[in-house]
């Protein structure tokens, strides 16, 4: 269950922050909603952000087939990273702030999904990661969108985590000194009250994997 150890994937600075545990590397990915997907593209780097999902030891992101960046995955280099800020860092001096985070990298080459079975089960485990529950209460895709999804895996085989957690590391002499204020700011991410289309009766119900995100009481159609 360890972390892969190549030229890449090997943390070389602050190596303290590194995990090696690949179940490190499933709660970064798993908290996530969308991941940056880094491609070369008439070789000039081009970073795009894109929603996503796993099984297993597998990624999937997919996009529209008509997109030109998704004609260049297919067995071409991509990496993929997903951050998540926990905390900004205030420091005594300005070189020592930071943040805390949780950080995934993941190299390899990206194979388009042509099986069936497959391109269904990364559809749902996309959707599912953005929005639990839809799969099932949503309408499944049709033949025509499904001719006009492409739909991409990358393998989890390479990839690296670093954690940052903990108070600033100021300098002894900063801290001696005192007269500045230190300490971590936390971040949170936090859902909202879920807010109904206004094509609905202000009074739809709203389904339970929804209200189960969503903060408090459902904002009517009226307050979209």
């Amino acid at each position: 269950m360890s972390l892969s150890t190549t030229r890449r994937s090997t943390v070389t600075r602050l190596r303290e922050r590194a995990r090696t545990d690949r179940n490190d590397l499933y709660a970064v990915l798993d908290a996530g909603l969308i991941c940056h997907l880094g491609v070369v593209r008439d070789g000039a780097p081009v970073v795009l952000p894109t929603g996503y999902g796993r099984i297993d030891d597998t990624v999937y992101v997919h996009g529209s087939t008509g997109a030109g960046y998704l004609r260049m995955l297919d067995g071409g280099p991509v990496c993929l990273t997903v951050t998540h800020v926990d905390g900004i860092v205030y420091a005594r001096s300005t070189f020592h702030h930071s943040m805390n985070y949780r950080s995934a990298v993941v190299h390899g080459n990206a194979r388009l999904v042509t099986d069936a079975d497959e391109r269904w089960d990364g559809l749902r485990a996309i959707v599912e990661q953005l929005a639990p529950g839809s799969w099932a209460h949503a309408r499944e895709p049709s033949r025509k969108e499904l001719a006009a999804t492409a739909v991409f895996a990358l393998d989890l085989t390479e990839a690296s985590v670093k954690v940052r957690t903990g108070p600033p590391g100021d300098d002894d002499a900063d801290i001696a000194a005192g007269g500045r204020w230190a300490g971590v700011l936390p971040v949170h991410t936090e859902f909202g009250r879920p807010r109904t289309c206004p094509t609905l009766p202000a009074a739809a119900p709203i389904p339970e994997h929804v209200a189960r995100r969503g903060q408090h009481e459902p904002i009517p159609a009226a307050g979209f």
